[in-house]
Parts: structure tokens; sequence; C-alpha cells
């Protein structure tokens, strides 16, 4: 039996595992696509602090090596379910195994909500991004779009706009939705352009960059092309914590409903990083996730 069991191998994940192998824990991480998480996408990261500048890639095969040295063991499977047997928790996964351990720690992220245009895939971190503040010096002096008219647009397109030498928000509703407090500090900035009733309906390329979207208007008209040199996707997150409902409530827009403390309704349960309801998902935050879980676990078993 395994001391913990960690889904997820993401910054959360993998910091998790790195805090319960150095108190003495044996530690499996399980992983269903890569590890690194979405943070792989970002090709410069530099607000990691005392690292000036390093690639997404590069902090997480860092990370994945560190806590491998440190005695992890890491399989690439998707967690399907966990049962609680009190002092066991049985974890089956997509390859039909079912591993124990004495505590879990579900670090399972989210997906970024796609437009679903093709060739959107390949432009990640290459044109499209999805973080203003890992990415936005990308495009200092540039033009960009921002899809979305949320708060969470809004707040991307305030922080671009004191970057970039233009801001365009592209809504496919007829109006913002976002708080009016924000709309109003975007929308008095002279650099900032809106488009409300438009949806984006392909990515135009030359070669492999980005160099502008093609929009049509929701209620009929001719397509037009918006140029820019980059493209904030700001649409939503989906967290994928669904299967993991009967041990760890959820709240209305499917996060794991946890404090500051990374604790769930079944001991023995914790959960950490983006999949966590919280107000600020970055790096940092989910590293600390990460380590406050793995404390909390540790404790849990070392009462057992």
């Amino acid at each position: 039996m395994t001391d913990i069991i960690v889904i997820g191998g993401g910054p959360a994940g993998m910091t998790a595992a790195l805090y319960g192998l150095r108190n003495g824990k044996s530690v499996l991480v399980l992983e269903k696509h890569g590890f690194g998480g979405q943070i792989t996408y970002s090709p410069k990261v530099e607000n990691w602090p005392g690292t000036a500048q390093m690639s997404g890639n590069e902090f997480a095969d860092a990370l994945l090596e560190q806590i491998m040295a440190q005695g992890a063991d890491v399989d690439l499977a998707e967690a399907l379910r966990i049962e609680d047997r009190g002092d066991r928790k049985i974890v089956y996964t997509d390859d039909g195994q079912a591993r124990e351990a004495k505590a879990v720690i579900i670090a399972a992220g989210v997906k970024h909500r796609m437009l679903g245009l093709p060739g959107e895939n390949e432009l990640v971190g290459e044109g499209i991004s999805f973080c203003a503040v890992c990415d936005g010096d990308f495009y200092s002096g540039k033009t960009v779009c921002v899809a979305g008219g949320g708060n969470s647009a809004l707040q991307e397109a305030i922080l671009l706009s004191g970057k970039c030498a233009k801001v365009i928000m592209l809504q496919d509703l007829p109006e913002f939705t976002g708080e009016k407090k924000l709309q109003e500090i975007l929308f008095a900035r002279p650099n900032v352009e809106k488009r409300t009733g438009v949806k984006i309906t392909a990515l135009n390329t030359a070669g492999s960059e980005l160099t502008g979207v093609t929009v049509e208007p929701q209620a009929g008209g001719p397509a037009e092309t918006v140029g820019c040199d980059g493209l904030f996707v700001a649409i939503g997150l989906i967290p994928e914590n669904d299967a993991f409902r009967d041990l760890a409530d959820l709240n209305a827009w499917g996060y794991f409903d946890s404090d500051e403390r990374c604790e769930t309704k079944t001991p023995g349960i914790f959960v950490a990083g983006d999949c966590r309801s919280k107000t600020v998902r970055q790096l940092t935050t989910a590293s600390g996730d990460g380590a406050t879980a793995a404390l909390a676990a540790c404790r849990y078993i070392d009462a057992m």
C-alpha cells in the first residue's frame, strides 16, 4: 500500500508529491495526459520567484525529475473513481487497476474552454494564450484580441491594455457580462476597442504565426477579418471533478468547495490547485496548495 496517491501531475500535484516524500511518505502520482499540466502551454514563465525566465516545459521537466529523484512513483493513468474504506482509499484507474493508499490528494486541475476552431490547439503558446500575467509581455507594443466578456476576460484585458498598443475585445453576446466597474476601467482606456455580438469563426495564420481572426455578426451579416498578433481566450475554465463529487463537495461551478486547508468532507481525501475553489489561479498558488495538502495528508497518516 502506498502512503499517498496524488491524482494529477501538474504543479500542485507534483509539489504535493515532493512535500510528501520529504516527510518520509511513499507517493504515487497518477497523470492522465502529460506531466506539467497547463503550465506547459507557456513558452516563457517570468513570474516564478527566484527564476528570471524559464519555459513551462522546463519547469515541469525539472519538477518531475526532482520528485522522481526523491523516490516518487509515477504512472500515466486516469483516476476514474475513489472508494473510501476508512483507513484505506482505493483508486480505480482506466487501465483496470485498483491502487490502495492511506490518503489521496486530488489535484486534477482544470482545462481551458476552447473556441473549437481548426488549428487552435497548434497555436496554443504560439499566438493563442490564456494568461495575461504569464504571456502578456510577449505582446508589448502589439495588437491583441481578447475573446470573452466576463470578469476574467475584462481583468485580462485591463492588464494587457497597460502593455499592448491595442486591445480588441470580442464578445459573442450582445453585451459584456462582467462587473460594471471593470467595464468602466477598461473601456475608459484609449487603446481598447470593444465588439459585441460577434463570433470568432476562423483563425488566420501566415505560416505558423497568428495574423488575425475572422468574426461574423451573430445577427447575420458579412464576415470580417480582425488583425492581431495574439489572441487571449478567456471564455471560462472547466474543472474535471465530477468523478469525485461523492467524496468532496463541489460548488456551483464544479470546483471543490474547500478552503485554504485543502481538506474535504472525507477524512484522508485532500484537494489542491486549480480544481479547488479559489480567487487566484497561478503557478505559485497551485504549488502552495500542493504543499498544504501534502502536509495535511502527512498529519492524517501520522495520526492513524
